[in-house]
């Protein structure tokens, strides 16, 4: 599965992350090569993600976000046996360290809002080893350049991304992709 991500990356930066899924049809048939599904509920995600499989998009979940799906090692189990997406993004290390026994694909969600987010969300990388981390907002290329050297770990930016140089910066700060909703970046 992190060879897909990887791969996918390498093909097109830029990661559609649907935050509303009236954005999907849009995402689906974008350019891009991975979704990062921020919406939906228990009843509708097998079907969400067999749909972006069939658009032969990698697609993640962010289970902190999916309606109707605990936070909890019974809910990893339920959608890596039967929802099968090519990984998960959560903001919580307890599970990032659950779905990796899972063979799921983590992706870490990390929030920057000061000096001292920055210090805990290094330490909780480098205790939880997610295969890659996202950064929000994405628009800080001096911490994002210091939390991959800290780390080691492929950086995603997201969050706040609005237009070709948000990208091209996130980019050149050493960046290995680039969530956002908004769907004219997908396009770039």
């Amino acid at each position: 599965m992190a060879t897909k991500f990887f791969t996918n990356i390498h093909e097109n930066p830029i990661i559609a992350a649907v935050n509303q899924i009236s954005k999907l049809e849009k995402a689906l048939k974008s350019p891009i090569k991975n979704v990062f599904l921020l919406s939906g509920n228990i009843l509708n995600i097998g079907e969400i993600v067999e749909e972006c499989k069939q658009h032969d998009k990698g697609v993640f979940v962010h289970i902190d976000l999916i309606d109707g799906i605990a936070k909890d090692k019974w809910s990893l189990e339920y959608i890596a046996e039967n929802i099968k997406p090519d990984g998960i993004i959560t903001t919580k290390s307890n599970l990032i360290k659950l779905a990796k026994k899972f063979n799921l694909f983590t992706i870490q969600r990390l929030f920057i809002l000061d000096s001292l987010s920055l210090e805990t969300g290094i330490k909780l990388i480098k205790s939880a080893k997610p295969d890659a981390v996202e950064v929000l907002p994405g628009i800080m290329p001096k911490i994002i350049k210091t939390i991959h050297e800290e780390t080691r770990i492929p950086i995603i930016a997201g969050g706040l991304i609005r237009d070709k140089e948000d990208v091209i910066e996130s980019l050149n700060a050493g960046t290995l992709g680039i969530s956002t909703s908004n769907t004219d970046v997908w396009y770039m």
